[in-house]
């Protein structure tokens, strides 16, 4: 089934519980977008916004927000600003690890873009210890059994799309300490087959290890259409799949969260107004998960879905 014929089906049968926008205080003048999971450290709930002006493009920084209400954030004040865009968290080994995507200009063009990784145990200071390789988005960390790190890829570039046919795939491996982790080691990850199409692409966003011995991915895929104008518009849609490390397969791909199922809202371009890019999940004393997201690159919604890995395990909570 194309990834068409799984939307169709996706919003036939989709059960969305609850669909909200979240509110950022703060920053006035900036959006909030493509955030990080909410997480709590120290006793507080934080999450890591990225901010930027509506009418600029490639100028983000990711900024640390505390909760103070109901899908309510607010700027913690005199905080390190960090030059990332779609900030992301990991627990590792009791260390909270901040990641993003820091691009590179050479004389205000976009020269080359890679994965920053921060590290510690105080959230106030921490330290940049290592860079991910050129040209890629979207690489993830998840704690394993006997304090190992599954580290999941994403590259993305031409020499992909003639091997593959897909634009981008995502490759997985194993460390057994933060230490190891660096562009080599992230270049060399073995490919994950089944997950992209032609043409498509995406990446993991958050990752679970469960009870099972499985890991969870929430993450995107995303691929190109044309409205009804002819213009081009590039989709981004919320999936889930669970990764089996002894078989080396994805199972169970599907789609979670589209633009429909968000409040309406702006998007900053056009191109973008079936756009969410996905943060992950949280989950619920219900059994259900809160799905975050950004939202046509301009503003966050959270949908209540059902547990996605149901039938894989449990998330294990290595915080």
């Amino acid at each position: 089934m194309t990834i068409i014929e799984q939307r169709e089906v996706f919003e036939r049968e989709k059960n969305i519980y609850e669909s909200c926008k979240v509110k950022f205080l703060g920053v006035e003048g900036f959006d909030v977008y493509n955030t990080s999971i909410p997480f709590y450290w120290e006793g507080k709930r934080y999450i890591y916004g990225r901010i930027e002006k509506r009418d600029e493009w490639a100028r983000s920084w990711a900024r640390l927000f505390e909760e103070t209400g109901k899908d309510e954030w607010t700027l913690v004040q005199n905080e390190m600003i960090y030059q990332l865009e779609d900030p992301y968290i990991a627990v590792i080994n009791g260390e909270l690890i901040l990641g993003g995507t820091h691009v590179r200009k050479k004389q205000g063009i976009i020269d080359t873009y890679y994965g920053y990784f921060y590290r510690g145990k105080d959230i106030h200071d921490l330290v940049y210890f290592t860079t991910g390789p050129d040209y890629m988005k979207d690489i993830r960390l998840v704690s394993l059994e006997g304090g190992k790190i599954g580290v999941f890829s994403r590259p993305r570039n031409e020499e992909i799309r003639t091997l593959y046919g897909s634009e981008s795939i995502v490759g997985f491996t194993v460390i057994n300490d933060i230490q190891e982790l660096n562009a080599e080691v992230i270049n060399n990850a073995e490919k994950i087959d089944g997950l992209f199409d032609a043409d498509e692409w995406g990446g993991c966003n958050q990752c679970y290890y469960l009870d099972s011995g499985k890991i969870g991915v929430i993450g995107h895929k995303s691929y190109k259409r044309t409205d009804d104008e002819g213009n081009e518009i590039l989709v981004y849609v919320n999936i889930s799949f669970v990764y089996d490390r002894e078989e080396k397969k994805a199972f169970d791909v599907k789609i979670i969260g589209t633009r429909d199922c968000y409040p309406e809202g702006p998007a900053k371009l056009p191109s973008l107004v079936d756009c969410v890019f996905t943060s992950g999940i949280v989950m619920r004393e219900d059994g259900k998960a809160d799905l975050y997201s950004g939202v046509g690159d301009t503003e966050v919604g959270r949908l209540v879905i059902d547990y996605p890995f149901k039938g894989y395990g449990a998330i294990v909570n290595k915080q």
